[in-house]
């Protein structure tokens, strides 16, 4: 009796060490942790695993919620532990040590070949690492600058379009034009200074990682990787049309000054508009415009929002057609929506909700087909190298501490030595 109690408390924490299993009446239950965390988002997303569970009696599928904030590391534990969640949404550019390592499942032969075609190949590039698939991109948002309309029309400044963008030259002239008397042309929140900059830097025909011909990557920061962080520092310190104070701020941080006149633009990722939309005081007149333009265009970085299957899950064809379910064309307009971002899905960013000029979706759709994969997409070591090499360098040359020959040296030295222990 004693054996069986034994062998019956031991299955039961085997069971509850998986990822999924399935219940005693045959129903798989998949765990699905989302990091959703806007209020329309998150309902979105409970919703759409509602629907699933009510049509799939067979496969059930528990909501998880997690968070931006701790994800990486939340991950890293789970996977080490086996406690995994066996449908997990990321960022593309936190999957390459998880893909790498072994800790994700390979979709190529999982996913519909209607989700396939759905999504453009340069999506599919941030998530393929090596020969294989790690994750699904749904979301993903552009750079702009939401600018003080008002500011704006009364400076007489030429109003910048997808169309005919501002240069990187332009743009420095017209924060110049529109400040003084203690306002300013622009605020740069830069407390993460890295993505920012290396994915605005893609416009100015920037790369910054290189990866020879032995599959090896090595950091080289060239004239055009230089074209954006030269212009920031510029504004800061020389023009004084960019604000020092918000250099070490966050994107919500600098939404009270915008609001006060302070400042006439503020680049912020394009999902800022909600809290804008939310915020603003009454009769506040904002707009969206697109980022400068340089030798590549309107090209920008992005890391799009993943869905993924963890290697260890033991229902992996079943999480895969839940994604499917998630990503069916209307659900993924829903995501969009609640998320305020672009999707991915060529027939979803083709729906008209996502297409008005009513907060700016319309300038955000027109710049949907510039977006690429950021730089360290597939850089393995890149949050080492972002963490203790690019991120204090860049807020070091940013403020004026270092000149750009020093943050040159940092990047590629210093950055090269972290890199290469990645790559052995």
């Amino acid at each position: 009796m004693r054996a069986r109690l034994l062998a019956l408390v031991l299955l039961l924490l085997l069971a509850g060490c998986s990822s999924g299993g399935t219940r005693d009446d045959g129903r798989i239950t998949l765990r699905f942790q989302s990091l959703a965390w806007q209020e329309e988002s998150v309902e979105a997303n409970k919703a759409l695993v509602k629907e699933w569970n009510a049509t799939h009696p067979d496969v059930r599928v528990e909501y998880v919620q997690g968070s931006w904030d701790s994800v990486h590391d939340q991950l890293l534990t789970a996977f080490e532990g086996g406690e995994a969640p066996d449908i997990i949404h990321d960022a593309s550019d936190d999957l390459a040590d998880f893909a790498y390592g072994g800790y994700l499942a390979d979709l190529t032969d999982l996913l519909p070949a209607r989700l396939k075609s759905d999504i453009p190949r340069r999506s599919w590039e941030t998530t393929t690492f090596g020969d294989g698939v790690y994750g699904v991109p749904f979301l993903q948002e552009p750079r702009v600058l939401i600018a003080n309309a008002k500011w704006l029309r009364q400076s007489g400044v030429r109003i910048p379009t997808p169309e005919k963008p501002w240069s990187w030259a332009e743009f420095r002239r017209i924060t110049e034009r529109l400040s003084g008397r203690g306002k300013y042309g622009i605020a740069w929140p830069l407390k993460e200074p890295v993505s920012a900059t290396l994915n605005l830097s893609l416009s100015a025909g920037g790369q910054l990682f290189h990866r020879g011909a032995d599959g090896k990557v090595t950091v080289r920061f060239q004239a055009a990787d230089q074209v954006v962080p030269r212009t920031i520092h510029e504004q800061v310190g020389t023009d004084r049309s960019a604000s020092p104070t918000t250099l070490g701020s966050g994107g919500s941080d600098t939404l009270p000054g915008f609001f006060g006149g302070r400042y006439a633009m503020v680049p912020l990722g394009f999902s800022y508009r909600q809290q804008i939309v939310q915020q603003a005081p009454k009769g506040f007149d904002w707009q969206v415009l697109p980022a400068p333009a340089g030798a590549g265009g309107l090209t920008q970085g992005v890391s799009p929002q993943t869905l993924s299957v963890a290697e260890d899950c033991p229902h992996k064809k079943e999480a895969a057609a839940f994604i499917d379910f998630l990503l069916r064309p209307p659900n993924m307009v829903r995501l969009a929506l609640g998320d305020w971002m672009l999707p991915t899905g060529t027939r979803a960013l083709a729906d008209p909700a996502l297409r008005t000029s009513e907060h700016g979706w319309a300038t955000g759709t027109a710049l949907a087909g510039q977006l690429r994969p950021a730089p360290a997409q597939t850089v393995r070591g890149y949050p080492e190298w972002k963490d203790k090499v690019a991120t204090p360098a860049l807020q070091e040359y940013y403020s004026g501490a270092i000149g750009l020959g020093a943050l040159r040296e940092r990047l590629e030295e210093d950055g090269n030595l972290v890199l290469a222990r990645y790559q052995r």
